[in-house]
């Protein structure tokens, strides 16, 4: 398990099968592709020049898609396209992980394969309509991620109810979209928040995966907590509406904001079959996701940090990349690990 900077320790009982670190690592998830929305597959790590505040970082680990994480032999920063052509050059400093209170970089790789999604399912009394339809939309979803993912199924309307939690059986998961039934009023902001916290300490890829099918009417919070959340903690969000866009721009606005913050997309789909085809793309999207880690250099700044992540070498400068542009530092009772189950939330198991 990996702990944030300044998160509590485990209890002493806890501490033979706990492993108790304190890291500063920044995970970022990196959607390349080309002027058509092609994937580009196939780069590496010299490829990415990621700076923070202008400040340059050195790359600890990199994963592709579905592949396993690795760490490069040297922490890798190119400090120019020519260089990242040739040898590559490492950025002055030292090793990226040399403190002895670190991960090591096998340790490192192992937490970093695979995706860790969560589905976010709105049961609603908006879900009347097209409940089954969005149900076998889930489904295959579900059916379809790769096999070293872990999935968490959570349900809303007025309260969340974490219906079954992070697991790779595919059988339970779907079980719990199964045994979902329509109800309440839809909390999704709130629900949603928690589910952030739920997936923050996480490492690796992590993923939250909602499906709306109304307007919120019942959250105490705005989505723009939620949004600052996700994107401090490198969770990235994907929205399936099936409200058309002009139906209601409010929820429109605040759908396409919270996605674009995060690194993910927002969808809106009118017809089951356009409901399916969105998942679809998700699926595609986190499959060809490069996740780059790296310890952040000094940096007096304790608010708000700017993260640029550039493409080098030759060709390079055509291809597009989607990601969050930054993150704050967060104190450590803004990020819940799971220990403290928020208000109103059903932690129930199938």
């Amino acid at each position: 398990m990996l702990l944030l900077a300044g998160e509590p320790r485990f209890a002493a009982q806890d501490e033979a099968t706990h492993l108790r670190v304190t890291v500063n690592l920044v995970q970022l998830n990196v959607a390349v592709t080309d002027s058509k929305g092609n994937y580009i597959s196939g780069l590496k790590p010299e490829n990415f020049q990621i700076s923070e505040d202008k400040i340059p970082q050195r790359i600890s680990t990199f994963e592709e898609g579905n592949g396993p994480a690795i760490r490069p032999s040297e922490s890798i920063q190119p400090q120019s396209p020519s260089e990242a052509s040739g040898p590559a050059a490492p950025a002055p400093g030292g090793d990226a992980i040399s403190a002895p209170d670190r991960l090591s970089a096998a340790a490192m790789a192992s937490t970093m394969a695979g995706a860790n999604i969560f589905i976010l399912f709105d049961t609603s009394n908006y879900m009347y309509r097209g409940f089954v339809y969005a149900q076998d939309a889930i489904s295959d979803f579900v059916r379809s991620m790769d096999s070293a993912s872990q999935i968490a199924f959570y349900s809303y309307s007025r309260d969340l109810s974490r219906s079954t939690l992070l697991t790779a059986d595919r059988f339970r998961v779907v079980n719990g979209v199964r045994s979902t039934v329509a109800g309440d009023d839809a909390a999704l902001y709130n629900s949603l928040l928690i589910t952030v916290k739920d997936a923050a300490s996480l490492t690796g890829r992590k993923a939250i995966v909602v499906f709306s099918n109304g307007p919120d009417d019942a959250s105490s919070v705005p989505p723009e907590d939620v949004a600052e959340l996700a994107q401090d903690t490198g969770t990235i969000i994907y929205i399936v509406s099936t409200r058309l866009a002009q139906e209601d721009p409010v929820s429109t606005a605040a759908f396409e904001r919270m996605s674009k913050a995060t690194g993910g997309k927002a969808y809106f789909a009118g017809t089951w079959r356009k409901e399916k085809q969105a998942f679809a793309s998700i699926q595609e999207d986190l499959s060809h996701l490069y996740s780059v880690s790296y310890y952040p250099q000094a940096n007096p700044n304790r608010g708000w940090r700017s993260i640029s992540i550039k493409l080098v070498g030759p060709g390079m400068e055509k291809y597009h990349i989607r990601t969050r542009d930054g993150y704050r530092l967060l104190p450590p009772t803004q990020i819940n690990t799971g220990n403290d189950l928020a208000a109103g939330a059903s932690a129930d198991q199938q």
